[in-house]
């Protein structure tokens, strides 16, 4: 997805003075005036506090923030269900994604599964649970688009579907007669780059995996001249990008042997190669 969406509000005149405050950043952030950008973004957070249009990611992004942890529920929600009728389209035929396929085709390389249970979070419209059908018994998918899950049930390759954010899913669910399921496969093809900080995610999933169970992802990544020692930071692009080196040290504690941490080309931003790494790792 391209990370630029108009922010949306249930007042009229609100939602007026919002989009307004929103484009003028917009194009004060393209001409370079970051001072004059950087107003304008903190008018738009005072106006819409749950950040729908992603007001504290572009505030990082130009250097006026330090990166967030995460970035808001309500702006990736927005940014999702605003695409939703053209998600495929973009995400595949535009930015070239095929993150699902190569997971598929590591698994292959590994000889790992196949998998009893698959949590595909992140599930989009289903790409993911498609390249593992194959290979996986039941499949829950889980994202955070209402919009987005509706498409993915039309595909017919979860067995569960359910709207929810990554994490607080992984630490909340439970099954209607209070059971806690686990699985044996958790895969998050580009969730991280909606994360930065990675522990929240692993400690949940952790909790969740069958012993010796599986966790495959994908991240973005920057050279060491942007990233300047830090463990992940909003890049150019507004999305998060996390070190290698980062990541590799925080599935060690975590527990993980790391089967896979191969560099691939995630998607094209302006047909530019965006770097980064798919991961498959296994709880020890």
């Amino acid at each position: 997805m391209t990370e630029d969406t108009d922010p949306v509000s249930n007042d009229a005149d609100e939602n007026d003075a919002l989009a307004e405050a929103y484009n003028r950043g917009l194009e004060l952030q393209k001409a370079g005036k970051l001072k004059a950008a950087e107003a304008a973004f903190r008018e738009v957070l005072s106006l819409d506090p749950e950040d729908s249009g992603g007001a504290s990611i572009r505030l990082a992004a130009i250097g006026a923030d330090e990166s967030p942890e995460k970035m808001p529920d309500a702006y990736v929600a927005t940014l999702f269900d605003q695409h939703a009728d053209v998600f495929d389209e973009i995400l595949v035929d535009e930015l070239g994604y095929c993150v699902p396929l190569l997971l598929r085709d590591l698994i292959t390389r590994l000889q790992v599964g196949p998998f009893d249970r698959l949590l595909d979070l992140g599930c989009g419209t289903g790409l993911t649970g498609m390249a593992l059908a194959d290979c996986t018994g039941h499949r829950t998918g889980v994202d955070l688009s209402e919009r987005i899950v509706e498409l993915a049930y039309d595909r017919q390759v979860y067995d569960d579907l359910y709207v929810g954010e990554a994490v607080e899913f992984l630490k909340e669910f439970e099954e209607d007669d209070g059971e806690r399921p686990s699985w044996d496969l958790i895969a998050a093809t580009d969730v991280f780059p909606y994360l930065g900080a990675v522990e929240p995610f692993l400690t949940a999933a952790v909790a969740r995996l069958t012993p010796k169970g599986y966790l495959a992802f994908s991240t973005e990544t920057l050279g060491e001249a942007l990233l300047k020692g830090k463990p992940y930071m909003v890049g150019p692009k507004n999305r998060f990008a996390q070190a290698e080196s980062y990541i590799r040290s925080a599935l060690a504690t975590f527990g993980f042997d790391i089967l896979a941490m191969d560099p691939i080309t995630v998607r094209l931003e302006e047909g530019e190669p965006v770097p980064g790494h798919l991961v498959l790792a296994r709880l020890l």
